[in-house]
């Protein structure tokens, strides 16, 4: 007799989303992907030869999908601005979810999946920051918690992505929710992980510039953003972003303790090639985030997958995402407002006069 597979659906078939349902279709041997929704044409044509000869059904309506015979977990990879409406059909149609980060852009949105989950806490609901199944992030944790750099009192890290002329970024700024909302989320997600889940943001300002797409100002974002957190406690966040990095991808950390520092990817590269050239020696470093984190995406939908099938407790709590997008939208309104933005002890804004 051969061990129960959990069927799992993908809800969204764009570049993350086809991700998602090849990684559940190939590479988590105790899944099986039964269906995948998308109203994308272009989409449903990449899955009729990349899906269905594989025998999973494809799906031109969501609420059509979340009937499918058997069904057990959901994986929500569409645009950011349906994430939670989707989640919350799935965990009332009782299924697990993994959702891609963010749950939304909206604080009061993100925490409306936080409701819906808690109702029924038989169903596994997880946001998908995928660093944190990154094995050089996992053991940068593991050192941190274990004190081997005294108490961390200062974090920086970073999401720089490969320049990317086509304009793409442009288009997705109208639903992304801005760069630290969109991009810095996996960095504040960071924050939270090592400086403890329930740490509380006293204050955050933003600045940024369009140094190469201009158009972005249209949609109050930029493709460079520098953020700065303070968190209760004595502990400060620097979180930078960028959409403009000529070599590729490059999103490092750094954790600096009372007694030591952690680095993470300081000097990114794809694998231990070198090239000694005319013009001096190089290597060359992953293209796109997916080239950095392929392996931690892989992790994650096994890990999850383990914990549906297990009962096991998720690695990290829901309410976490929502802390996370509370720290995004109000970075991204210290950039449009130019005003540093203060919250109390019991995390509830306020102004700086009150404190």
């Amino acid at each position: 007799m051969s061990p129960r597979r959990l069927k799992v659906a993908v809800s969204g078939l764009g570049r993350m989303g086809a991700r998602h349902a090849l990684h559940f279709l190939n590479r988590t041997p105790r899944a099986q992907l039964v269906a995948a929704f998308t109203p994308d044409e272009k989409e449903i044509a990449w899955a009729k030869k990349h899906l269905e000869p594989w025998g999973v059904t494809l799906y031109m309506d969501y609420d059509e999908m979340l009937q499918h015979e058997g069904l057990e977990a959901v994986v929500v990879a569409t645009v950011t601005t349906v994430h939670a409406e989707q989640a919350i059909k799935a965990i009332k149609a009782d299924k697990h979810v993994l959702c891609e980060k963010p749950l939304s852009t909206s604080v009061e949105i993100s925490q409306s999946v936080v409701d819906a989950a808690r109702p029924k806490p038989h169903l596994k609901v997880l946001c998908g920051f995928s660093r944190r199944f990154d094995p050089s992030y996992r053991d940068a944790w593991s050192r941190a918690d274990s004190g081997s750099i005294g108490r961390p009192a200062i974090f920086r890290s970073q999401t720089c992505d490969k320049l990317d002329p086509s304009g793409f970024f442009v288009a997705y700024a109208q639903f992304s929710g801005g760069i630290f909302v969109d991009c810095n989320i996996h960095d504040i997600d960071l924050a939270l992980w090592f400086f403890g889940q329930d740490s509380i943001v006293k204050s955050v300002y933003a600045v940024g510039v369009t140094a190469v797409q201009p158009e972005l100002r249209k949609y109050g974002d930029v493709d460079n953003g520098v953020g700065v957190v303070e968190f209760w406690g004595g502990k400060i966040a620097y979180l930078y972003s960028s959409r403009m990095m000529a070599a590729g991808q490059h999103d490092m950390t750094e954790v600096i303790g009372t007694e030591g520092k952690i680095t993470i990817n300081a000097n990114p590269i794809s694998n231990l090639v070198e090239m000694a050239e005319p013009s001096g020696i190089r290597r060359e470093i992953p293209p796109h985030y997916y080239g950095r984190f392929e392996e931690a995406f892989v992790v994650e939908a096994n890990e999850f997958t383990e914990c549906c099938l297990e009962d096991r407790p998720l690695p990290f709590k829901l309410t976490g995402a929502v802390q996370a997008v509370k720290i995004g939208c109000a970075l991204q309104e210290s950039l449009n407002s130019g005003r540093k933005i203060w919250f109390d002890e019991t995390g509830r804004r306020v102004e700086r006069g009150m404190l």
